[in-house]
């Protein structure tokens, strides 16, 4: 009878947890505690696992049998922080459907962006932001500031991995400002995420000054576990610096501290910037392990980003010099898994990458190895073959080349004649109607915009999206909207144009700036990098800046 009522009790405390199947019995004595006695002394156990789980579980089971959703939503984060990494997603749903039943905005903004947290450290990047976006629109309808921050920390991790590095340092230095008052570790995440950024930019030496403040903080604030992650920025800026030596010396101190089940991603680009480094130094014979290390965690844990690629490319060329054909020919179909996998995570990084070996070149090359691999008794086919190939493409380059220059002729016509026409009459906005922000907001926005494009302030460089909002004094997503039904565009998009639109009109009346670099004509329209004015005139003419200024300078000669 008495085992009968123990199994009765398990499984009663079974159906009530809805993330996982707990084998734990809540002692009796924590049934009537207080939710701050259980919160103290899970605070207390926060780094054994083991002695807070009772706490964990009798704060869930009150919180339940109230119906207390906002303490069943804390309940279930405590059990996230305290799960390992397999079981936390679990939680974070039980999280989201608590939220949700309470119908308050906090809770379920909270709930979407504990879960987008859990999906960014599974590298899943892409239903990380999409909780991000959900958790914004619930987050920024509450007052709470440090949830909006958090929020605005972890959409800024986003815009880092897809590149829109301006962005996010506009971003984090929000978020320092903020967490600098009273909340330490969220601040040296921001700083530390700030020093990447930099170095993306290529603006080595403020990655420097803000890794050496970062470790000074660190002992500052006495938090001694964090200075490893700004060794770890340094080391990679080292190498960037040409510093190949000081680099493998930074990055190999802190490699025994990243722990690999959670830091396995910064173990795995602290692998790659070791071999890249003695690579540098013309040892690949020592740089070729430490890429198998990364090729590891590419295998065990899927993770890959568009730089880490580089290993395999280089491994390729390895055992190429090495002469050792099964080895390219393994590295080949580990470039095209890399590539596969970074092709359906993200579609338009993907665009932006500079291959060495683009994926034809890779499945010619597979082609060839495996041939190779095989007695050599097609050789004639093969060069007839290979010399149709050649030939095809010789007669289809020069068939695309002669028809590229009739569609850029046309497209530079068009331009003109659309350019000419703009400059006689200023087209005015379509009408529009938005329900959910008032028309007063919306005349004010307009106004300034109007303003904002008659003093021609979006040639400026610190025309962000964070400073116009600012300076309209008025909220990012109401801005965004605004400019998107007055123009159908993005932001990023709405200010490029404008700056393409005056640089077209400047090239056509001023013969001066006809002679101008490619790269002073970017510094002209307000742009931070000579590669982001190319992508954008691109992008809103379907030409190429130098093919324009060649047109101009014929049309005008």
């Amino acid at each position: 009878m008495k085992c009968h009522l123990q199994v009765l009790l398990l499984l009663l405390l079974i159906s009530s947890l809805n993330a996982q199947n707990i084998p734990n019995r809540i002692p009796d004595s924590l049934i009537f505690k207080s939710y701050s006695y259980l919160d103290d002394r899970i605070y207390e156990y926060k780094d054994d696992s083991l002695k807070a789980a009772p706490y964990l579980y009798a704060y869930l089971n009150k919180a339940k049998k109230e119906k207390n959703y906002e303490e069943t939503v804390n309940a279930y984060q405590n059990l996230l922080h305290q799960s390992p990494m397999n079981l936390r997603l679990k939680y974070a749903d039980s999280m989201v459907i608590a939220a949700a039943k309470s119908k308050s905005d906090e809770l379920i903004g909270s709930a979407d962006l504990s879960k987008g947290i859990v999906y960014y450290s599974q590298k899943n990047y892409v239903k990380a932001y999409d909780y991000y976006i959900k958790a914004n629109a619930s987050i920024s309808k509450t007052e709470n500031d440090y949830l909006i921050y958090k929020t605005k920390y972890h959409i800024a991790q986003i815009k880092y991995y897809l590149g829109f590095y301006d962005e996010a340092i506009s971003l984090f230095n929000d978020c320092i400002e903020y967490f600098k008052k009273n909340q330490p570790r969220p601040y040296l995440n921001s700083l530390h995420s700030l020093s990447v950024c930099y170095n993306k930019i290529g603006d080595y030496s403020k990655c420097s000054q803000t890794n050496s403040m970062g470790i000074k903080e660190c002992e500052r604030l006495k938090i001694p576990e964090m200075e490893l992650f700004f060794k770890h920025s340094e080391g990679i800026n080292q190498y960037f610096l040409n510093n190949y030596h000081t680099s493998i010396q930074l990055l190999q101190e802190v490699l025994p501290q990243l722990n690999g089940i959670t830091e396995f991603a910064n173990e795995s680009i602290a692998n790659f910037y070791i071999g890249k480094n003695y690579w540098k130094l013309h040892h690949p014979s020592k740089a070729v392990p430490y890429f198998k290390k990364v090729e590891k965690a590419f295998i065990e844990k899927g993770y890959i980003r568009p730089d880490l690629r580089e290993v395999f490319e280089l491994m390729i060329k390895y055992y190429k010099k090495e002469n050792n054909l099964k080895s390219q020919l393994y590295y080949i179909d580990q470039l095209l898994k890399a590539d596969s996998v970074l092709t359906d995570t993200n579609k338009y990084l993907m665009g932006k990458i500079h291959k060495e070996y683009d994926t034809k070149e890779i499945l010619l090359e597979k082609e060839k190895i495996q041939q190779q691999l095989v007695k050599e008794k097609y050789y004639d086919v093969i060069l007839i073959s290979v010399v149709v190939v050649l030939f095809s493409a010789v007669i289809y380059g020069t068939y695309n080349h002669f028809e590229t220059k009739k569609r850029n002729k046309i497209k530079f016509d068009l331009l003109l004649k659309k350019n000419e026409q703009s400059s006689l009459q200023k087209q005015a906005p379509d009408k529009f109607e938005i329900t959910d922000i008032s028309q007063e907001t919306v005349q004010q926005i307009i106004k300034h915009l109007e303003k904002f494009e008659r003093d021609k302030k979006f040639l400026h460089k610190e025309a962000t999206l964070a400073t116009l909002t600012v300076r309209f004094n008025t909220n990012s997503k109401y801005l965004s909207k605004v400019i998107y039904h007055r123009s159908g565009k993005r932001f990023a998009d709405y200010i490029n144009d404008l700056k393409i639109d005056y640089l077209v009109e400047l090239l056509r009346n001023s013969s001066i700036h006809r002679n101008y670099s490619i790269g002073s004509l970017a510094e002209e329209a307000g742009f931070t990098s000579t590669p982001r004015f190319t992508n954008a005139f691109h992008s809103r003419t379907g030409i190429s800046v130098s093919y324009f200024l060649k047109e101009l300078k014929k049309e005008n000669s």
